[in-house]
């Protein structure tokens, strides 16, 4: 029986790579027999995450890429053409979320730091894998969400407000790319013990109130979440389009 769960062959890219769930997702579909390109704003730390994927036996490169530059962008896709020809993953996983506070009081600053990141640089990063996938026949795009893009997190107002349009948008590219053969699909991932929500795992009060709320009673591992993303870009889920999957151990429940 085929192995659905086989990424021998696939070119894979996935963003904000170099540590939390980016890093569980790389490693994991290296695992699977795809060769990773791991990506994020500091080549230091991509590069050593490519090269502990490489010692473990499995295939990774590094290249640095801020999602939030478009000139960045177009870099990394003409590596891609130029060093594989091809890309059949992206994982779209970089986000900031630069501002913690009322949302009355966000800043435009920080208003256009999130936005760029989490919204331009999701789409111009589709769009761009999207043309590479439309000349060779297909592949699957995954879009880090949130739970916060279905109920808002509290002081997290423009955090979650671009979450929501990742949803939106993980929607509205599967709509148009699926007669080209292009999967798009969401992960939302709840409470995940990353730096990046270090905000809220380290304040004992957010921490306790969020605990209380969530069933399996424990804050996520990264390596939680990257299970669910090795199904949606594999050929077991190769029916699945535009699903926004809720990984927050009952949460919303």
């Amino acid at each position: 029986m085929k192995d659905l769960f086989d990424l021998t062959g696939k070119i894979a890219l996935v963003t904000g790579a170099s540590r939390g769930i980016g890093e569980s997702i790389a490693r994991l579909l290296a695992s699977r027999g795809a060769h990773v390109i791991v990506s994020s704003r500091k080549i230091d730390a991509c590069q050593a995450v490519a090269d502990s994927i490489v010692a473990d036996g499995h295939r990774a490169s590094a290249f640095a890429c801020h999602v939030g530059v478009m000139a960045q962008i177009e870099a990394i896709f003409e590596h891609i053409k130029s060093e594989f020809g091809q890309i059949d993953i992206l994982v779209n996983n970089a986000a900031a979320n630069p501002y913690y506070g009322h949302i009355l009081d966000t800043d435009l600053a920080a208003f256009d730091k999130t936005v760029e990141v989490n919204i331009r640089g999701y789409f111009f990063m589709s769009t761009a894998a999207g043309k590479m996938m439309r000349e060779q026949g297909g592949g699957v795009i995954l879009n880090t969400a949130s739970v916060n893009g279905l109920v808002a997190g509290d002081k997290q107002g423009i955090y979650s407000i671009t979450k929501a349009a990742v949803i939106s948008m993980t929607k509205a590219f599967a709509k148009e790319c699926g007669p080209l053969n292009i999967r798009v699909n969401a992960l939302l991932p709840g409470l995940t013990d990353t730096k990046f929500a270090s905000a809220l795992t380290t304040n004992d009060k957010v921490l306790k109130m969020a605990l209380h709320a969530i069933p399996l009673g424990r804050v996520a591992h990264p390596d939680e979440m990257a299970g669910t993303v090795l199904y949606l870009v594999s050929d077991a889920s190769s029916y699945t389009t535009g699903a926004t999957v809720v990984v927050d151990g009952g949460m919303l429940a």
